[in-house]
């Protein structure tokens, strides 16, 4: 009866969704829009909490350690849920077993961006330049573990070249080094990246996903430009604490699904290049195994484990 009843009432207080992040990236696009939309909805506050540090796995840690009564929320991309166990030896969490699904908000591919310094205008230039000058060139990523830095360690496998990665603690801060020239080179989602191509400050080289973007169709994809097999797709979704109640976790779902369908919010994501998922719990849970296993080869092979 606790639990029915509890359900019932859910939610009679503000929910806290946490970005592990510092505020600026696709993540955080993501959950202020759900979490907007959800306050409207509901007539019960939604707000957005940043939690940045160790790339992500602060904030993913609070998440799990949290009450699991379906007012903390994780906003979590595919590194905290299927790539980190790969890459670090210890976790402050189990992505597996300290998280319940929710559902995948949406995907977008990576960008390949350059500074304009760098004297490459294709990546068949870029890696010429990078066979020529091993070591030279750094690439910011997110943090380590994201698709932001194993775009790059797939890259540098795949193309044969040395490139240095230099983590950063989310996507605005690597941007703003990449925009002064300290380094040269991001893998970044193509919300935030594609601006600043638009804009004319980095040049935008080509797209990590197998099919070209709608949002920038004269790109082309890595896979085109002679690197063959590459597919990075980052993904977004929500989880709550293990332990959460089922009909909360169903009503989380369907509330956070109804404000990513919302036409505003699905306009302003997909001219962002969100591509929209909104799945079941089950069918997120079904497919965070299956990248996970995805990840685990391309961490092995690239040797990006960090001990």
């Amino acid at each position: 009866f606790g639990t029915h009843a509890h359900a019932q009432q859910f939610p009679s207080r503000t929910i806290t969704f946490v970005v592990p992040y510092a505020p600026g990236g696709t993540n955080d696009i993501l959950a202020r829009a759900v979490a907007a939309k959800m306050s409207a909805n509901l007539g019960q506050s939604a707000v957005v909490e940043n939690k940045p540090g160790a790339s992500g796995n602060i904030g993913a840690a609070f998440v799990a350690k949290a009450e699991p009564d379906g007012y903390t929320v994780l906003s979590a991309p595919i590194s905290l849920l299927a790539i980190n166990k790969w890459v670090y030896k210890n976790l402050p969490y189990d992505s597996e077993k300290d998280f319940e699904p929710i559902t995948n908000a949406g995907s977008v591919p990576n960008l390949l961006i350059v500074h304009p310094s760098v004297a490459a205008s294709t990546v068949a230039q870029l890696i010429a330049y990078a066979k020529a000058n091993p070591g030279k060139l750094n690439f910011a990523s997110m943090g380590t573990g994201t698709t932001g830095h194993l775009s790059g360690e797939l890259f540098k496998l795949i193309a044969g070249v040395n490139i240095v990665h230099v983590p950063y603690k989310g996507s605005a801060p690597a941007l703003q080094d990449l925009l002064g020239g300290q380094v040269q080179l991001m893998f970044d989602n193509m919300p935030t990246a594609i601006k600043l191509t638009q804009g004319g400050r980095v040049r935008g080289l080509a797209v990590t996903s197998t099919t070209r973007n709608p949002l920038a169709p004269d790109m082309p994809t890595l896979n085109e430009s002679g690197l063959p097999g590459f597919d990075v797709t980052a993904w977004f979704g929500f989880v709550a604490p293990a332990g959460t109640p089922r009909p909360v976790i169903g009503i989380l779902n369907s509330e956070i699904v109804r404000a990513l369908h919302d036409p505003q919010v699905s306009k302003n994501l997909a001219a962002l290049g969100v591509n929209i998922v909104a799945n079941k719990p089950e069918e997120f849970r079904a497919f965070i195994a299956a990248e996970s296993k995805k990840w685990k080869e391309v961490v092995e092979k690239s040797g990006a484990r960090l001990d």
